[in-house]
């Protein structure tokens, strides 16, 4: 019954958007199967932008059915097999002899490896500001809050709605990527 509540509560946030009404279909489908489902996996590589020095590693992860993620570090080998959980209250790496040191972005908001989270967190409960047509790709834009210092996500999803990249952008700036891979919805 809360799934219910919260995708009727969502659709009627959303009657702002802009865009074709299939392209927002395709989008609202998209986020209906993940409140409904029991989370989803992929895998992603993240890239950090920070201007003036960019970094890459690549993920797997999984969301449960609240939308928290755990992860695990899997190239480069450097790094390989640092985990961790993020969720709304925060998060937690585990790490043996090797930790992770990324400056943060956004004003201090955001670590790279909270990247997948924030995508489906945006997935689940962003606010969608504009939907369109990018070739043959649904191009997205989500907001993840309505604060003024908002991140902004545009998301890319395939002919079968399923996310293929996305940015996340802080004031007009992108400052992390991920390519995405074997998405799939339980």
């Amino acid at each position: 019954m809360k799934r219910l509540i919260a995708v009727v509560l969502l659709m009627l946030l959303l009657t702002g958007c802009s865009g074709d009404g299939e392209e927002l279909d395709r989008a609202m489908a998209l986020r209906s199967k993940l409140l409904t489902s029991s989370g989803c996996s992929f895998d992603a590589v993240i890239t950090a932008d920070y201007g003036d020095k960019s970094y890459s590693f690549s993920v797997t992860c999984q969301a449960d059915e609240q939308g928290n993620v755990t992860f695990q570090v899997t190239q480069p080998e450097s790094i390989a097999g640092i985990s961790g959980r993020i969720s709304d209250e925060g998060g937690k790496l585990t790490f043996d002899d090797t930790a992770l040191a990324f400056e943060l972005l956004a004003d201090g908001q955001v670590t790279p490896v909270s990247a997948p989270w924030l995508l489906v967190k945006t997935l689940r409960s962003g606010y969608v500001t504009s939907c369109g047509m990018d070739g043959q790709q649904v191009r997205v834009s989500i907001d993840d809050s309505y604060e003024e210092d908002a991140l902004h996500l545009d998301i890319w999803l395939d002919q079968q709605n399923i996310p293929l990249r996305a940015e996340i952008l802080f004031r007009d700036r992108r400052i992390l990527s991920l390519e995405i891979e074997n998405f799939d919805i339980r």
